[in-house]
């Protein structure tokens, strides 16, 4: 992730879903009618770097080809985008983003699922132009850091996140 980093143009903020203290989303349907989400945790701040950010990178590992559980328990929490759109009939994010999704993996399971999972999250957060997939596989083995398309694919992440828009 460091390779990344250090390759990229201006501000970036890092949310590790493990040291988070976001809870899941409850189902509660507050945000059915109201913008938002009435659990008060750090999901609050992660909300208005969604709504400010021009890219966002979903990266994870991947158990038995899926994303974490705890990247999943955040995601849960973009339920107030989904109802902004279909129940509030409202825009909930007006900017729209770049994305790129990393995950890697120990074993030899697919790495279709996560993608498509991240996509999905990716979606609601109004990023419709996403950087194809970059993975490392089979790391049990293959150490990432010797991973040649992976290393290619960070650095076409940054070139792509870089990159100016008109």
């Amino acid at each position: 992730m460091n390779e990344l980093i250090n390759k990229l143009n201006g501000e970036y903020r890092i949310v590790n879903t493990y040291n988070c203290k976001i809870k899941p989303c409850i189902d509660c349907r507050f945000c059915w009618k109201n913008e938002g989400c009435c659990i008060d945790d750090e999901m609050q701040e992660i909300y208005k770097c969604i709504q400010e950010c021009d890219n966002i990178l979903i990266a994870s590992p991947i158990y038995f080809s899926e994303l974490t559980g705890a990247l999943l328990s955040v995601g849960s929490r973009l339920q107030t985008y989904f109802c902004g759109k279909f129940f509030r009939k409202e825009i909930p994010i007006k900017k729209p983003k770049r994305s790129a999704v990393i995950v890697g993996g120990g074993g030899d399971g697919s790495v279709h699922r996560p993608y498509e999972k991240a996509c999905n999250l990716l979606h609601h957060m109004n990023s419709h132009d996403v950087f194809p997939l970059v993975y490392t596989h089979n790391t049990n083995n293959n150490p990432t850091i010797t991973d040649i398309n992976a290393i290619r694919g960070i650095n076409g992440i940054a070139k792509f996140f870089n990159e100016i828009r008109e």
